[in-house]
C-alpha cells in the first residue's frame, strides 16, 4: 500500500506525494537538479550534502542502479524527489532497482510530486529549507532553524589513498567531498593522484613532493572551512593548482575574496559559461548554491562568466601558477566541453617540472 508523504516548504507551501525509499522523516535544504540523466551521480555526489534533492526530469530510475557509476561510496542526499519513479529499469549494465538502492541507503524519498511546479517555488523565491513527513507538519521553528553544518568534515575522507601507481606526475587531490571522476580522469591522462583529506596540511602535502594540487568539489558553506582556507593559503605559489567548484571558492578565500549564498544555485548538466578571452561558450556540468565574488579577489583576474546570470565562473591567478573554475572539467554526467583543463593544468604541471 502506498504511503503518503507531506514535503512542507519553509514558506509554508506543502506538496504530497508518496514513498518509496526509507521510512523515516527529515529536515533539509531543498535544491533542484536540471540534469536529464545521471541520476546516481546526483545521488553519490557529495556536495548533495544535507539536501532534498528534487530532480527535474520527469522520469528517474529507468536504468537502474550501476554501481561502477558511483561518484562516492555512499549517498549523502537527506531526501530525493522526484515527479515519477521507474520500478522495471532496462539497462544491460543495471544491477538493481532505485528504490530498493534508497532503501539501503537510508535516504527517504518521494514520487508523485508536481515537480515542475515545486522547481517554480524555489526559482521565485529562492532555496529554502523543507520538511519530508508522514503527517502534515507545522514545526516552522524547526525549519527555520535548519542549516547545512560541518558538510567537508562529514564528508572527508579519513586517510590519504593513491591511485595510478607508476604514473609520472604526481598530483595531490584536496578531498572536500571529491566526485571519484576527478581521481579517474588525471589517471587516465598519466597522473599518479594521492587523495587526502580536508585537514592536511600544507606542510604534509609538500613532503609527498606533488607536481601539482587540485582542490575538489564539495558540500556546504566555503567560508566555514577556516583551517583548509589557511592551508590553501600556504600552499598557493608553492606547486601548480587547480581549483574546482568548492576548491574554487575555497582558493578565492584563501586570496582575501568573498563568497555568498545564490537564490538557488546551479545544479544540472546544460549551464552556459563563456570564456572571456576567446568568446567561446560551453556547456558544463555544476552542482553550487555560493558564488564567488569576483571583483573581491584583488589578485585573480576573471576568466568565465555565466552566460544566464553573470555570476563568476572562472578566476586566473598567473603570478600563483593557478587557475579556479566553478564548473566540473570532469562532468559525470555531463557534457565533456571543458575537459581541456585537465590537459591545461598537466602542460603547467609539466612546464613547472622542466623548469625546476
Amino acid at each position: 500500500m502506498e504511503r503518503k508523504v507531506y514535503v512542507t516548504l519553509q514558506n509554508g507551501k506543502v506538496f504530497e506525494g508518496y514513498s518509496f525509499g526509507a521510512e523515516k522523516e527529515t529536515i533539509g535544504e531543498l535544491v533542484f537538479t536540471t540534469g536529464m540523466t545521471g541520476y546516481l551521480e546526483t545521488l553519490t555526489d557529495p556536495s548533495y550534502y544535507g539536501q532534498i534533492v528534487t530532480q527535474t526530469f520527469p522520469l528517474i530510475g529507468n536504468y537502474g542502479v550501476i554501481p561502477s557509476d558511483f561518484e562516492s561510496a555512499k549517498s549523502y542526499v537527506s531526501a530525493y524527489i522526484v515527479r515519477e519513479k521507474c520500478d522495471k529499469p532496462s539497462n544491460f549494465r543495471s544491477e538493481g532497482v532505485l528504490e530498493s538502492f534508497l532503501k539501503a541507503q537510508g535516504i527517504p524519498a518521494v514520487y508523485g510530486v508536481d515537480t515542475r511546479e515545486l522547481t517554480r517555488t524555489v526559482r521565485e523565491a529562492g532555496v529554502m529549507n523543507a520538511a519530508v513527513t508522514f503527517q502534515p507538519f507545522n514545526d516552522f521553528a524547526a525549519l527555520q532553524a535548519y542549516r547545512v553544518k560541518d558538510a567537508v568534515r562529514a564528508v572527508t575522507s579519513g586517510k590519504a589513498e593513491r591511485y595510478g601507481e607508476g604514473n609520472p606526475l604526481h598530483v595531490v587531490l584536496y578531498d572536500f567531498g571529491a566526485k571519484r571522476n576527478i581521481e579517474r580522469e588525471l589517471v587516465a591522462r598519466g597522473c599518479r593522484v594521492t587523495v587526502v583529506p580536508a585537514s592536511f596540511s600544507a606542510a604534509q602535502t609538500l613532503a609527498l613532493d606533488p607536481d601539482g594540487i587540485m582542490l575538489a568539489n564539495g558540500p556546504g558553506d566555503p567560508a566555514e572551512n577556516t583551517e583548509v582556507i589557511r592551508t590553501i593559503a600556504e600552499l598557493a605559489g608553492k606547486r601548480p593548482i587547480l581549483g574546482i567548484c568548492l576548491g574554487h571558492q575555497l582558493f578565492a578565500l584563501a586570496m582575501g575574496g568573498e563568497t555568498r549564498k545564490m537564490k538557488y544555485g546551479h545544479r544540472g548538466a546544460n549551464q552556459p559559461v563563456k570564456e572571456l578571452a576567446s568568446g567561446r561558450v560551453f556547456i558544463t556540468s555544476q552542482n553550487h548554491g555560493y558564488e564567488v565574488v569576483a571583483d573581491s579577489v584583488k589578485c585573480g583576474t576573471l576568466s568565465y562568466v555565466n552566460v544566464n546570470d553573470g555570476t563568476c565562473e572562472g578566476l586566473e591567478y598567473p603570478e600563483l601558477n593557478a587557475s579556479t573554475v566553478q564548473f566540473h572539467p570532469e562532468a559525470c554526467g555531463g557534457p565533456h566541453d571543458a575537459s581541456f583543463l585537465f590537459e591545461t593544468f598537466i602542460a603547467r604541471m609539466k612546464k613547472e617540472k622542466r623548469n625546476a
